[in-house]
């Protein structure tokens, strides 16, 4: 086999495939991969026949590269495997942000809606409370109307808002879930 003789080749790995296969499968239980396994160990072997050191101990080389194949087999498994689970978790994060995202502008978007259809009064009167974060005395003053005539406006805009809003939070909280 050394030499180049592939009737020789032939007939070691017909004399060993299937024990071989045996053996990798018992490893890795895999069948198929097994036989890859197998395959690779003899490909391995007839490329690199010209430093083939047996010293006459063929068999135990077959099995020592078949067992080394396995485990590198297994090790490969386990690190794809790892990487399957982090990329999972990564997508399902990246969807997740991304659900988020598009909730909180759908949000923002209802919000500003409800805000526009608010009667013009009541409107103004929100948005300097809430946006300009001015004091309802401030707003009083400002609009040259009463404390209280501020104070209904607040309360009648957030009643609208919160009616408004409440269909989209529910929607959120049941996508949540």
């Amino acid at each position: 086999m050394k030499s180049g003789n592939k009737q020789a080749f032939d007939e070691v790995f017909l004399k060993h495939f299937k024990n071989l296969h045996a053996y990798a499968f018992a490893i890795i239980k895999e069948k198929d991969d097994a036989e890859e396994i197998v395959q690779n160990v003899f490909v391995r072997i007839w490329t690199k026949r010209a430093q083939l050191k047996t010293d006459g101990f063929l068999k135990p080389l077959l099995y020592r590269s078949v067992h080394n194949e396995s485990l590198n087999y297994l090790k490969h498994q386990k690190v794809r495997s790892n990487f399957n689970v982090h990329y999972a978790d990564a997508v399902k994060n990246d969807t997740g942000n991304l659900n988020t995202e598009i909730m909180a502008t759908e949000l923002q978007r209802n919000i500003h809606l409800a805000i526009n259809e608010l009667p013009e009064k009541c409107r103004n009167v929100f948005q300097l409370s809430r946006f300009d974060q001015m004091k309802y005395q401030e707003i009083a003053d400002a609009l040259n109307i009463s404390i209280k005539t501020v104070e209904n406006q607040m309360g009648k805009a957030l009643k609208i808002l919160r009616l408004r809003v409440v269909d989209f939070l529910i929607l959120i909280f049941i996508l949540l879930k």
